[in-house]
């Protein structure tokens, strides 16, 4: 644990005690519970997407992250606004499916004499 605070930096003074990972394609969310020097708890949020750049041997990986701290003060409000936002996405979002040339074409005939 030492290693991780030296590493870290300004986190320095914030210990992990819970730690979960969430793996979705090319990113990765990092739910981690930490204690500030008060002894309060917070949810820090990171995200971590690989970034591959060049070809063959000059190829270089990075991750590029981004962080949200939130605090147990926050959390109803957090919540009630992400699952609204969420089903404001499962209402609204229109499924694109995927064009199928092979799929089996249907023709009508209608006639109006």
């Amino acid at each position: 644990m030492e290693d991780y605070k030296k590493k870290n930096g300004g986190e320095a003074d914030k210990e992990i005690v819970f730690s979960k990972s969430v793996k979705a394609g090319k990113r990765i969310y990092y739910l981690d519970v930490k204690k500030n020097r008060k002894e309060e708890l917070f949810l820090a949020i990171t995200e971590s997407k690989k970034i591959v750049s060049g070809e063959g041997e000059s190829t270089h990986v990075n991750f590029e992250k981004h962080k949200i701290f939130l605090y147990k003060e926050d959390f109803e409000k957090f919540m009630n606004g992400l699952q609204e936002t969420i089903c404001f996405i499962n209402d609204n979002q229109k499924e694109l499916l995927p064009i199928d040339a092979s799929a089996e074409k249907i023709d009508i005939d209608i006639n109006f004499d």
